[in-house]
C-alpha cells in the first residue's frame, strides 16, 4: 500500500545512493519534513527537470480545484486528454471541442470560462487563492509551515513535500506515483518505437513482422508485460486481421523491451496497424502500409468469355477478356510504364478440328492491358468463315476456361442467327442427318429436323431432334434443355462425309446424338446466343445472379402484391400449410404473406413470416421427414431426394417444397427484410442438375463420401487390366434393404451386362454409375436451392481444445490467428481434411457431432493430422507461427482426400 512517508523515503534513498552517501543519512527526518539543507544536490539538469515535474503538477492540482469548484470536477480526466491541463489552457479550448467533451455541462463550462480572470496580476491571484485551498485540504497542512504556498522549492525535500501534501488530491486518478513521475520511470507511450521487417509496399502471401520498442520516459527502456495493455489492431478496409503477439524475451534479458507482432497478409490493398498502449496511441500511430498483388497465377487467373463456343463474324472484332490474379485471388495491377510486362507470358494456340495447328491464324487472337479496368483485352478477328478451338494460356499452363470452340460466321449467316433470337419462334428448324445415337452408328444416316429455340406455349428453351414418318408425322427422337451442361462438340468433316459438317450434342444425362448439317454453325450460333440471353448474357456466377435479381425485381414492379393470409397449425406445419396454399395462383405466390399461427396471438411484423419459412424447410428438407434422404447417417450428412420415400409423400410435396424455394429466392432478390434463406443442404449433384449441369462420378466424393471411398477410389486407383479378381460390368446392383439380397441389377449401357469395365472405360463406368444413383433415380424430383457460408466466431463458440500444456495454448492462438485469414475454400478444405465433408450441418459448427475437436498432438514439427470419424484435428508443436502456417495449408491442400496412417 502507498504512503506518504514511503515515498518520501524512497525518493530520498534514491538520491542519496546517486551521490554514493550513506543511505541513513537524513532519511528518517524527511517523514516529518526535516531541515532540506541537509538534502544533497542535484544535478543541474536533474534540478531543472523536477522543477518543471513540480510546476506541471501544480497547475494541474489547481485547474481541478477549479474545476471542483464549478461541479465539473468529473470531467477532469476528459480535458487533461485534449491537453488541457492548466487554466492558461481553459481561455484556449474552443466551444466546438468543449461543447463535445462537457455535454450537458456546457453551460456550466461557459460561464465558469467568462468568469476567468483577464489580467495575468488577477489570474495569478486566483491561481494562488486556489493553490492554498489544496494545500488546505491536504492531510498534513502542517508540513507547509517552512515552504511557501505558491513557488515549490526545487530541492529534492521541495518535491519531497509536495509529494506528501498533494498524493491524496491526486488519487485515485494517478496513475503512477510521484516518484516514477519525476524520475521518468514510467512507460511512455510517445518514445515507443517501431522497426518493420519489410519494405513499403511489400507483396501479399506472406507472414508480416514487425517490433515494438517500449521506453520509459526517461528514455530507458521499459520491461513490457501482460499487464500493460498492449494492444495491437490491423485492418483493411472493414475487415480486423487477426495478430500474434509475442512480449519480451525468455532467454535474452537485453530484449524484454520488445514484442513481436505477426499477422498474415493474403488481400492486397491498404491497412492501418494501430498500435496502442491502453487507450493511448505510439508514436506514429496508426500507420499505414500498402500490400500489392502477387505474381501472376495461371490457376486463379481467369479467361472471360460469353459461353464454351464463342461465336464471331468475319471481318469483325469479337472482344473477351482475361482477369490476371495472383495465388490468393488479388487482381495483378500495372501501372502505365507496365503495359508490356502485363501481357508477357500469355500465349494463343489456334488448331483446327483435326488438332492441327493453323500457323496463318496465330495472330488472329491478339492482347491489349485494359488499364481502366485491370485486365487484358483479347479481340479475335478472323477473315473468313470457319470452324476452330484455341487454346490461351499464361507461361504453358492453361487459364481456366482457356479451352473453346469458335465459330466463324459470314456477314448473312450472322444476320440470320440475329433474326432467329428476336423473333423467338418456335418452329426454327434446319434439316440434318442422324449418323448415331445411343452409341450406334446408323448404316444409312436418316434424315431429320434440328428445332432450336422456346418449346411452343411456354418459356422453356430446348433443342429437339425430330424425325418424319411419312414425311408429314412428327416423331421426336431427343430434346436438350438450353442450359450450359448442354455442349456442341465439332467433329472434322471426312472426305467421304457427304452429309455437311459433323457434331454431336451432348448434356451428360441422355445418349449423345450425333449430327451431320451444312447449317451446323447456324444450329450451334442460335443455341448459343438463346442461351446467353436466357442467362443474362455471361456464364459468369456473379452475372448470372444480378440477371436474376434484375428479371426477378422487374417482374416484381410489373404487378400490385397484395397481403396474402396464410393461417397454420404449429403441430401440423407442412400438412396445414400445403392446406392453406392448395388455391393460390403464381400471382398469390408472389404476394406479401402474413402468417397466423392458429390459436396464438402473434402479429405478423416480419418475425411471424421468417419463422413460418423455417418451419416449413425444416419439416420439408430434414432427412427424418422421409420427403429427402442421406447418403449416409452423419448429421452433416446432405439431403438428396428421396427415391424410396414413404407412400403418403406425393410429388406434389416436392411441388410444394419448390414453390416454398421458389417463394425464398423471389424475395430474396428484394433484399433487405424479404430476404428469405433456404434452411436446406442439398446435394452438389441434386443441384447441378437444377441449374443443368452435368453430373460426374467426381460428384460422390461430397454426396456420398462413403461409397467414394470404399468403391469410387478404389477403382480409380485399380490396374483393372491387370488384375482377374475384380470382373467389373456396366451395370449397379440393387440389394433388397431389410434382407441383403439382390434384387435386381440395371444395366448402365445398352448390353451393359456383358460389357466389361477396363482402364480405358473406368471413368465412362463410373460418371454412368453416377448417372444411374444421383439423377436417374430422382430425375422427377428437381426443386433448387442455395448455399451456406463458414463463421469463425461460431467456430471459436463451439469447439473441444484437448491440451493445457504453454506450447499447446501457443499453438492454438496461432491456429485462430490462421484460420481466421482463411478464404473460404480454405476454411472449406479444413472441414474436410477434418470432418471428411467441406460442408456444415444447418445450424454451423454447433450441431456437428462430435463436436470439432482440436488436440495437441505428440510430435514437433510434422504435418498436422486428423480423426474424421471423431471430427478432430491433432496439432503438433512448431519453433515458429511462420512454420505451423505453412504446415498447416500444406496439410489442408494436400491430405484432404483419402485415410491415412499415424
Amino acid at each position: 500500500m502507498w504512503s506518504p512517508e514511503s515515498e518520501i523515503n524512497s525518493i530520498a534513498m534514491a538520491t542519496t545512493m546517486r551521490h554514493s552517501q550513506s543511505s541513513s543519512s537524513g532519511i528518517s527526518s524527511l517523514s516529518s519534513c526535516g531541515d532540506p539543507e541537509r538534502l544533497p544536490e542535484l544535478p543541474p539538469l536533474d534540478e531543472q527537470r523536477l522543477q518543471r515535474a513540480a510546476l506541471h503538477l501544480q497547475q494541474k492540482l489547481i485547474l481541478r480545484e477549479w474545476l471542483r469548484d464549478h461541479r465539473l470536477q468529473h470531467h477532469y480526466q476528459r480535458l487533461l486528454a485534449v491537453e488541457v491541463a492548466s487554466l492558461e489552457d481553459v481561455y484556449w479550448l474552443e466551444d466546438s471541442r468543449a461543447s463535445k467533451i462537457l455535454g450537458k455541462d456546457w453551460q456550466l463550462w461557459s460561464g465558469a470560462r467568462q468568469n476567468l480572470p483577464t489580467s495575468k496580476a488577477q489570474l495569478d491571484a486566483l491561481k494562488a487563492q486556489l493553490w492554498s485551498t489544496v494545500v488546505k485540504s491536504s492531510q498534513h497542512q502542517d508540513a507547509w509551515t517552512w515552504g511557501g504556498m505558491l513557488v515549490v522549492s526545487v530541492s529534492v525535500a521541495g518535491l519531497v513535500t509536495l509529494a506528501a501534501m498533494t498524493q491524496p488530491s491526486l488519487a485515485p486518478e494517478a496513475r503512477h506515483s510521484l516518484l516514477q513521475y519525476v524520475t521518468g520511470k514510467y512507460l511512455l507511450p510517445a518514445n515507443c518505437k517501431v522497426q518493420w521487417d519489410w519494405k513499403d509496399p511489400a507483396s501479399v502471401g506472406g507472414t508480416m513482422c514487425f517490433v515494438v520498442r517500449f521506453f520509459q520516459r526517461n528514455g530507458q527502456p521499459y520491461p513490457i508485460c501482460d499487464t500493460d495493455q498492449f494492444f495491437v489492431e490491423v485492418t483493411e478496409g472493414t475487415r480486423k486481421v487477426v495478430t500474434i503477439s509475442e512480449l519480451g524475451s525468455s532467454t535474452d534479458p537485453n530484449n524484454a523491451n520488445i514484442a513481436k507482432v505477426k499477422f498474415t497478409v493474403r488481400t492486397a490493398g491498404q491497412y492501418k496497424i494501430s498500435v496502442l498502449i491502453g487507450a493511448s496511441h505510439i508514436a506514429g500511430s496508426p500507420f499505414l502500409r500498402s500490400f500489392l498483388p502477387g505474381a501472376i497465377d495461371a490457376r486463379r487467373s481467369r479467361f472471360i468469355r460469353p459461353a464454351s463456343t464463342v461465336i464471331c463474324c468475319a471481318g469483325a472484332p469479337t472482344l473477351m477478356h482475361i482477369e490476371p490474379r495472383d495465388e490468393f485471388g488479388n487482381s495483378c495491377l500495372f501501372d502505365q510504364n507496365q503495359s508490356d510486362e502485363a501481357l508477357q507470358g500469355y500465349q494463343v494456340a489456334i488448331y483446327d478440328l483435326h488438332g492441327v495447328p493453323v500457323e496463318k491464324l496465330q495472330h488472329a487472337i491478339v492482347f491489349a492491358y485494359d488499364r481502366v479496368n485491370s485486365r487484358v483485352s483479347v479481340t479475335a478477328l478472323f477473315p473468313e468463315p470457319t470452324c476452330l478451338r484455341a487454346v490461351i494460356s499464361y507461361r504453358d499452363q492453361q487459364l481456366p476456361n482457356g479451352d473453346f470452340d469458335i465459330i466463324v460466321l459470314s456477314s448473312s449467316d450472322t444476320t440470320l442467327v440475329h433474326k432467329n433470337i428476336a423473333s423467338r419462334k418456335h418452329n426454327i428448324c434446319y434439316e440434318a442427318k442422324l449418323l448415331s445415337i445411343f452409341g450406334v452408328s446408323k448404316n444409312k444416316p436418316r434424315k431429320v429436323l434440328c428445332y432450336v429455340g422456346p418449346k411452343q406455349n411456354s418459356l422453356i428453351f430446348q433443342v429437339t431432334i425430330k424425325e418424319m414418318i411419312l414425311k408429314f408425322i412428327p416423331k421426336r427422337i431427343a430434346t436438350f434443355r438450353l442450359c450450359p451442361s448442354t455442349k456442341f462438340h465439332f467433329l472434322p468433316q471426312l472426305v467421304s462425309q457427304l452429309h455437311g459438317p459433323v457434331f454431336i450434342i451432348d448434356d451428360g444425362a441422355q445418349p449423345k446424338i450425333e449430327l451431320a448439317s451444312k447449317d451446323r454453325n447456324i444450329i450451334a450460333a442460335t443455341f448459343t446466343h438463346f442461351l446467353l440471353k436466357n442467362i443474362g448474357g455471361s456464364e459468369t456466377f456473379k452475372d448470372k445472379q444480378d440477371f436474376f435479381y434484375h428479371e426477378v425485381r422487374k417482374f416484381h414492379a410489373s404487378y400490385y402484391h397484395e397481403k396474402m393470409a396464410l393461417k397454420v397449425q404449429r403441430e401440423k406445419i407442412l400438412e396445414s400449410s400445403m392446406k392453406a396454399a392448395k388455391g393460390f395462383s403464381v400471382s398469390d405466390w408472389c404476394g406479401n404473406f402474413e402468417v397466423t399461427f392458429q390459436g396464438e396471438q402473434g402479429i405478423d411484423w416480419g418475425g411471424l413470416r421468417r419463422e413460418w419459412f423455417e418451419l416449413v424447410c425444416s419439416s420439408l428438407f430434414d432427412a427424418r421427414g422421409g420427403l429427402f434422404c442421406t447418403f449416409h447417417d452423419k448429421h452433416q450428412a446432405l439431403v438428396h431426394p428421396n427415391p424410396t420415400r414413404p407412400a403418403h409423400l406425393k410429388l406434389k410435396h416436392f411441388e410444394f417444397a419448390g414453390k416454398i424455394v421458389g417463394k425464398c429466392l423471389f424475395e430474396s432478390a428484394l433484399g433487405g427484410s424479404y430476404r428469405q434463406l433456404v434452411r436446406a443442404r442439398f446435394s452438389r449433384s441434386f443441384l447441378a442438375q437444377l441449374i443443368g449441369l452435368r453430373v460426374h462420378y467426381k460428384y460422390f466424393e461430397q454426396d456420398d463420401p462413403d461409397l467414394y471411398l470404399s468403391k469410387i477410389k478404389y477403382i480409380l486407383d485399380t490396374d483393372l487390366d491387370a488384375t482377374d479378381t475384380l470382373e467389373l460390368y456396366f451395370v449397379e446392383e440393387m440389394y433388397d434393404a431389410s434382407s441383403g439380397q439382390l434384387s435386381k441389377t440395371i444395366e448402365l449401357i445398352p448390353n451393359g451386362a456383358k460389357t466389361r469395365v477396363t482402364n480405358a472405360t473406368k471413368n465412362q463406368y463410373l460418371d454412368s454409375l453416377a448417372q444411374q444413383r444421383l439423377c436417374n433415380s430422382v430425375k422427377d424430383e428437381l426443386l433448387m436451392c442455395g448455399t451456406g457460408e463458414y463463421s469463425i466466431s461460431d467456430f471459436k463458440s463451439h469447439h473441444i481444445a484437448n491440451g493445457n500444456s504453454a506450447e499447446f495454448r501457443r499453438v492454438l492462438a496461432w491456429f485462430w490467428a490462421g484460420v481466421s485469414n482463411f478464404s473460404q475454400t480454405e476454411m472449406a478444405r479444413l472441414l474436410q481434411f477434418t470432418t471428411g465433408c467441406s460442408q456444415l450441418p444447418p445450424g454451423g459448427f454447433q450441431e456437428l457431432n462430435p463436436q470439432f475437436q482440436i488436440t495437441a498432438a505428440p510430435t514437433f514439427g510434422n504435418l498436422p493430422t486428423a480423426h474424421t470419424c471423431f471430427n478432430q484435428l491433432c496439432l503438433p508443436d512448431y519453433e515458429s507461427y511462420e512454420q505451423f502456417e505453412k504446415s498447416l495449408l500444406l496439410a489442408i491442400s494436400e491430405g484432404s482426400e483419402g485415410f491415412g496412417m499415424v
